[in-house]
């Protein structure tokens, strides 16, 4: 959630996070036109995902990117939170203590994305601000998956979470990008320290627009 909370990314970088959000920033970053299907093996089992950039696609896009560059093989599940009740399993940290993020190669420098949410009903999303008054399109459902971030709104980068539960509590607050579509009993079955051996795009590569 926030900083030293359940979903935080821990990234602090305030200086890119003030101007990430801005139109120039959000032109520079992966974007996906359209959906894509992403297949993720962890303990032997396949996860289906369904990413879905028509209705965010730069967080999609972002994901996507990092699928196909390898970034999240052999990365851990840092944090699952199982107790009291299910609520999330947090993987796609370099670093695997949820301070780490992307780091891209031809600029050395962090990559951290804005947040990204459309409203029901909206044409576009709403860029670096939580959404409050009305519902998101992508709603935190049992399955669905989105980024984690730190207080900042706009320091998101590789980290994500499944949702084990509905969360709609978290609705508008933080961006989900696509849903479990197969393999949810793998996803419930995620332990802390477990590691995703692979993650691949099977099928929308083509809609990713870099």
């Amino acid at each position: 959630m926030l900083a030293n909370g359940p979903l935080s990314s821990a990234i602090a970088a305030p200086q890119r996070v003030a101007q990430v959000n801005s139109a120039a920033a959000i032109a520079n970053l992966p974007r996906l036109a359209g959906k894509a299907t992403v297949e993720m093996v962890v303990k032997g089992k396949t996860i289906t995902i369904e990413v879905d950039g028509v209705q965010a696609p730069i967080t999609a896009g972002n994901f996507v990117d990092l699928v196909q560059r390898g970034v999240y093989n052999g990365l851990s599940f840092h944090r699952v939170v199982l107790e009291p009740t299910p609520f999330v399993a947090q993987g796609g940290d370099p670093k695997g203590n949820g301070t780490g993020g992307f780091v891209d190669p031809a600029t050395k420098r962090d990559r951290n994305i804005p947040l990204e949410i459309l409203a029901q009903g909206a044409d576009k999303p709403t860029y670096g601000r939580t959404l409050r008054t009305k519902p998101p399109a992508l709603k935190h459902t049992r399955g669905a998956i989105a980024m984690a971030r730190s207080q900042a709104p706009d320091s998101a980068s590789s980290q994500f979470y499944f949702a084990l539960a509905d969360l709609a509590f978290l609705d508008g607050n933080y961006a989900v990008f696509g849903y479990v579509t197969q393999g949810m009993e793998a996803v419930d079955g995620i332990r802390q320290g477990d590691r995703i051996t692979s993650a691949k795009v099977t099928a929308g590569a083509e809609n990713l627009k870099p």
